[in-house]
């Protein structure tokens, strides 16, 4: 484990508003005046930094929350988008170009394996699939035209763990890019300490965890995301997935109880997953010393924030799934519902909402199975009640041994 403590970095994030708030100011503006002529002309011909000159390119309450995120991921910079998908195609877009490749996890969030397959093709980048938990695969699928590995700390939705220190190790010694998708695991991995070049995330996850929004953002170095901003070659600036300002200011406030809450998700899934072990259900949770990743998991995360609050039950069937989800809804549960990190439980059947981009074939040799149900853990106070509420549904749908 180690102790590097992201919300130390958080806590000591100090900006306050234009007239002192405590909370800083909102800028509700699409445009920014300059006192000269010469400054916008010296802005647009790279000659200074550091003025705004148009929200598409930088806002200031985004460039505060865009702070605190790489306070966060510990990188030098990071730019915030209008999604999570909106900073991973921007980050992909730059750094490839016609003819390259990408090596990417075959397990991954399924709107991610479907930019990767189905839009990157029609302007000439190639992905490459492969199960990134054999490093073998990995090298091999590397090639003079590879620019970027791809994958998730913890992956979307079978929970399995990134070596992130032995692909970055691989990355270096290629000079490529390694770009992790941290959204699963905010504040539990620090995926730029390990190795990592570039890390994103769907703020509208567990970084926000009210699901009242949509955002992402981009963590790497001042030169990569000055790149990113560019306003003649930037993927960000000419794409323009611009975050708005307000939802930005939600953002930033949410950010200073990530690690309160990460930590109750994570009390919450690893009882339960101990739990319904014990009566015998197929549940994949990191925190437990049967799943696979958990001896890496250990290695590489920050201590003292638990394992994550996603875990899942492979119902079997998409039948049984189907039941069981009905059933945890109207026991009050939670929500059947796709997204996470929410401070209620949400459940959903990756195979037929989040992952169904995915074909059913390349499901299957992944090891997705048609009944699985990805369960995001929520805030709940008596975890117990939970727990007997979801027994009574599995013991009805007959998931119990």
């Amino acid at each position: 484990m180690h102790h590097y403590d992201p919300s130390s970095e958080i806590q000591d994030y100090l900006v306050f508003g234009e007239y002192g708030d405590v909370n800083p100011s909102i800028t509700d503006s699409s445009t920014y005046t300059f006192l000269n002529p010469q400054t916008m002309n010296d802005l647009f011909d790279h000659e200074i930094e550091g003025c705004f000159l148009y929200s598409r390119h930088w806002n200031p309450t985004n460039k505060y929350l865009a702070d605190a995120l790489a306070k966060l991921e510990d990188s030098e910079a990071a730019i915030v988008t209008a999604s999570g998908m909106g900073a991973i195609s921007c980050a992909i877009l730059q750094l490839c170009s016609a003819g390259d490749e990408i090596v990417s996890s075959r397990t991954i969030y399924g709107g991610t394996y479907a930019f990767f397959k189905n839009f990157l093709p029609k302007f000439g980048i190639t992905v490459k699939f492969v199960n990134t938990q054999d490093l073998n695969a990995v090298k091999s699928a590397i090639t003079k035209n590879t620019k970027v590995i791809y994958c998730e700390s913890v992956s979307n939705p079978l929970l399995e763990i990134a070596d992130i220190p032995e692909l970055s190790e691989i990355a270096n010694q290629h000079s490529i890019k390694l770009m992790v998708d941290n959204t699963f695991s905010p504040i539990i991995i620090s995926p730029i300490r390990l190795g990592a070049h570039i890390v994103v995330h769907s703020l509208t996850k567990f970084i926000n965890g009210t699901s009242d929004c949509v955002a992402g953002c981009v963590c790497s170095t001042h030169e990569f995301i000055s790149q990113l901003t560019d306003i003649n070659s930037g993927a960000a600036m000419l794409l323009g997935p611009v975050l708005d300002s307000y939802r930005a200011a939600s953002i930033m406030k949410n950010i200073h109880s990530l690690h309160i809450r990460i930590k109750k998700h994570s009390e919450n899934a690893q009882y339960l997953a101990e739990n319904f072990g014990k009566l015998g259900c197929k549940v994949f949770y990191p925190g437990l010393k049967t799943h696979n990743g958990y001896k890496l998991l250990n290695e590489i995360m920050n201590s003292g924030f638990g394992f994550g609050g996603m875990l899942a039950i492979d119902a079997g069937t998409t039948e049984k799934a189907n039941e069981f989800m009905a059933k945890m809804q109207l026991e009050k549960v939670g929500y059947l519902a796709v997204s996470l990190g929410y401070f209620k439980t949400l459940f959903s059947s990756p195979g037929h909402s989040t992952s169904s981009e995915i074909p059913e074939e390349e499901r299957k040799i992944m090891g997705l199975s048609e009944g699985l149900v990805r369960i995001s853990i929520g805030l709940d106070n008596d975890i117990k009640k939970t727990y007997e509420r979801i027994k009574k549904c599995l013991n009805e749908v007959g998931l119990c041994k």
